[in-house]
């Protein structure tokens, strides 16, 4: 091996050593710091819950486009054997995040779950299989009327529609003005959707008409209580987030400790303010992931 190579290795390890050891960042909360202290001290029972655009992935103009950040499942990996279970819960079809974040097959994620379409679907690393119910009528009929719809209320300019199977969703970012078009859209699709049966879920420059029963709150709930969690950590970046927000805010309650991260955005502020802890972006969610595998106790 060359001068070079060995400095350049040398750089690498003493920079991968800098990151395990550097110290983790503080929750602004007491109710925060309890969770995180729960987390590193019991990690063998706790769970680790985090949506995927925006918080492990970073927001693109095309979602198909969208890939978790080169680190995110190194990290994730790290992390996944020291404690009770790592969670993606998701807007997205379980499919397209596993396929997106590129999570199967990877060593250390053997017993990984991700939960999408809110948690109507269900993909689990040990089978590699996702089980999900059947669509709802409502979707495909929403689907159909949408392209005329929109051209009728003078909004398909600048609007795209993205297919998702269980959901179909109404994207704003392409407009000259994003979020004046995402205003006016709000009340008319937010009809359409209940003429269907549907409901909306407003995101970051994106409205999605889907089957209501169904949130990561309750996802987050359930699952938390399915394997009997002592400790939850969930993070996220938008308002569809806010659900998995108040799940933790009941767990802890209840009595189970739990830890609230903010995947900083300019654009949303009602999680950055409900927050125990905001992070710089997908990048700050891979630092605190990075943190937490260095750092629990065994």
């Amino acid at each position: 091996m060359g001068s070079h190579e060995t400095h350049s290795t040398e750089a690498t390890e003493a920079r991968g050593a800098t990151e395990a050891t550097a110290p983790l960042p503080a929750p602004a909360t007491a109710a925060g710091r309890d969770g995180l202290d729960a987390i590193l001290s019991r990690p063998s029972r706790a769970v680790i819950a985090l949506d995927f655009d925006g918080t492990l992935a970073p927001i693109v103009a095309d979602p198909e486009q969208a890939r978790a950040h080169p680190d995110a499942v190194p990290a994730l990996a790290a992390l996944a054997p020291k404690v009770a279970a790592i969670a993606v819960v998701t807007g997205r079809p379980a499919g397209v995040a596993v396929r997106h974040g590129g999570f199967a097959g990877v060593p250390g994620l053997e017993h990984l779950v991700v939960l999408g379409h809110y948690g109507a679907e269900r993909w689990d690393a040990v089978t590699g299989t996702v089980s999900a119910p059947a669509p709802h009528p409502g979707v495909a009929a929403a689907r159909a009327e949408l392209p005329g719809f929109l051209d009728r209320i003078g909004a398909w300019q600048g609007t795209w529609i993205e297919e998702k199977g269980c959901a179909v969703a109404v994207h704003t970012r392409r407009a000259s003005d994003p979020q004046a078009a995402f205003e006016a859209l709000r009340a008319p699709l937010t009809d359409l959707a209940a003429r269907h049966g549907l409901i909306i879920e407003p995101g970051r420059m994106v409205l999605e008409l889907r089957p209501p029963g169904m949130d990561k709150g309750v996802a987050l709930l359930e699952y938390a209580r399915e394997i009997s969690a002592e400790a939850v950590l969930y993070a996220g970046d938008d308002l569809g987030d806010l659900p998995a927000f108040a799940a933790v805010e009941k767990l802890r309650s209840d009595g189970t400790p739990g830890l609230l991260v903010c995947s900083g955005n300019d654009e949303v502020t009602e999680l950055s303010e409900r927050a125990d802890l905001v992070v710089a972006g997908p990048e700050g969610v891979v630092d605190l992931l990075r943190g937490l595998a260095a750092q629990v106790r065994s």
